[in-house]
């Protein structure tokens, strides 16, 4: 776990949770925090594999510290492994606390994505990395 959020890298997606988002003692979901992460994590991995993408495998996550409502998500991911069809992401997200503002690292985790084509069948990923389609 890192004690500052990537300086090199803009966030892959960047939202703040709600009070619908969190539970009676007003932390948030794990629920929630897990479909950001997918998201930031498809975001990563549609541009790599250049198309859609599908969410096979959700490995390794670790809830580190609490999100509260008004707290700023950020989520980091970046591909670490490329396969024939599949992707491996890894996903860091981060808060700025609402008053505060002081950041935190809050969740890890490490999505697989397999890339497919229209007919929702696996594809290969390319060879090289390029603008989406």
């Amino acid at each position: 776990m890192s004690d500052h959020p990537p300086k090199d890298r803009e966030p892959a997606i960047r939202t703040v949770p709600l009070p619908a988002d969190a539970n009676a003692n007003g932390d948030i979901f794990g629920g929630w925090m897990m479909s950001q992460m997918d998201l930031a994590g498809a975001v990563v991995a549609m541009r790599r594999a250049r198309g859609r993408v599908a969410t096979v495998a959700v490995d390794a996550m670790t809830f580190h510290r609490p999100v509260m409502v008004g707290d700023l998500v950020s989520c980091y991911a970046e591909v670490i492994r490329v396969g024939r069809t599949s992707l491996t992401v890894r996903i860091d997200a981060w808060v700025e606390r609402r008053f505060s503002g002081e950041a935190e690292q809050v969740t890890s985790a490490t999505f697989t994505y397999v890339a497919i084509d229209e007919q929702r069948k696996p594809r290969p990923v390319p060879a090289s990395e390029g603008p989406a389609s």
